[in-house]
């Protein structure tokens, strides 16, 4: 097997390290050859606490792999989805005083902006950075205005920024396991990205995924990634509630939910079946009750997320596209009604449920970003021996 056919993906989530090999054949098919995940070690509060535990892990399986494939893979690509990221939008101006915008007007603000994130955030390097708005005199214009007259232009960039000593730790990890980053992803992005390409006119969006121990919102606008902020709290919080206030166990309580519906119309008198106890004692459980403690709870975690949450309240104004990801399984069947009735109470008429992201979808995303980069991220290529100007113009020009 040639070894030009083969990628090496590494994800970093919050659970474990999933390693995947993906195949390209001439016709830019694409397939997942490999696929296994290991549970996470060395990390502390979403940051490397112990080098040598993730070096031995990420060292031992890429071996296995190489011995599967009997080949030596020599470069990575990654996507985190576990660390402490930073996310910073900033505007430079220039006047042009009737002139048109050139490419030293760009190199001017870039060069700008990008100095004033090295000296504000000593302690982080940059991940990602999005052409996120062009403005000429007061005009939102879609692509870069590089020969436009004008009186003055402003550009905005957003910057995506990760701590500077799990950067560090990361490369040299890998370098020693002889692999040379290719690309580093924020799993974010690869997700905004697909939604994009496949939701027709969605540049502007909310994305809400609720797992069971941890929730995530990011935002996505002229399809930059501009923020993202995670919870420690999920979907248990309302199984938890339930086993608190009717003395049901856990997995009892779960099992009821996959199997009742609850919705707003529910008799105040309609009791949960006793068929659905099987071999535990019946216990006489209104419906009602049910689902005015789901209800309760998940207007509490979509207010905290969103509605009431400080850092993305004045962006409700930009985007009415919520798309929302539900991980566990348990809720899918009867929490939807409630969110989506929710969500529609608040005036978010366009909002969409999806389902989760596929491994394979992800990664065939994250492979044409990597060799064909994205149409608004400024510098496409993450290791290159170019200057940050450069790779930027090559982005725009080639």
């Amino acid at each position: 097997m040639n070894d030009s056919e083969l990628s090496l993906y590494l994800e970093i989530n919050y659970l474990s390290y999933i390693f995947y090999v993906s195949k390209s054949d001439n016709q830019n098919n694409f397939k997942i050859v490999h696929e296994s995940t290991v549970p996470l070690a060395g990390f502390e509060k979403n940051s490397i606490s112990d080098f040598k535990k993730v070096f031995n892990t990420i060292k031992e399986n890429v071996y296995l792999i190489e011995q599967k494939f009997n080949y030596t893979f020599k470069d990575i690509i990654l996507i985190l989805d576990n660390f402490n990221l930073t996310f910073i939008n900033m505007t430079g101006f220039k006047k042009l005083n009737g002139s048109q915008v050139l490419k030293e007007n760009i190199f001017y603000i870039l060069n700008t902006l990008k100095s004033c994130i090295d000296e504000i955030e000593i302690k982080k390097s940059i991940l990602h950075i999005f052409n996120s708005k062009f403005n000429l005199d007061n005009k939102n214009i879609e692509n870069l205005p590089i020969g436009l007259f004008g009186n003055f232009y402003s550009h905005e960039l957003s910057f995506s920024l990760i701590d500077k000593n799990d950067y560090k730790n990361l490369n040299n990890i890998l370098d020693n396991c002889n692999l040379k980053i290719k690309k580093i992803l924020i799993k974010s992005f690869v997700t905004g990205a697909n939604i994009s390409d496949n939701s027709k006119n969605t540049d502007n969006f909310f994305y809400i995924n609720i797992c069971k121990n941890n929730s995530k919102i990011f935002y996505f606008e002229n399809n930059s990634l501009k923020l993202e902020q995670n919870f420690k709290f999920g979907s248990d919080i309302i199984i938890k509630d339930i086993s608190k206030v009717t003395s049901l166990k856990i997995d009892m309580v779960e099992k009821l939910l996959n199997k009742i519906e609850l919705k707003k119309e529910i008799s105040p008198d309609d009791l949960i079946e006793k068929d659905l106890f099987n071999e535990s004692a019946y216990r006489k459980i209104k419906k009602k009750l049910l689902y005015e403690i789901v209800f309760a709870r998940i207007k509490e975690i979509y207010e905290i997320i969103l509605f009431q949450n400080i850092n993305f309240k004045s962006l409700n104004k930009t985007a009415n596209k919520i798309f929302l990801e539900i991980n566990h399984k348990t809720q899918l069947k009867c929490f939807n009604e409630i969110y989506k009735t929710l969500f529609l109470e608040n005036g978010n008429q366009n909002f969409h449920f999806i389902e989760n992201l596929c491994n394979e979808r992800m990664l065939e995303t994250a492979n044409k970003l990597v060799h064909f980069g994205w149409k608004k991220e400024a510098i496409p290529v993450a290791q290159s021996q170019k200057s940050l100007i450069a790779r930027f113009f090559d982005a725009i020009f080639s």
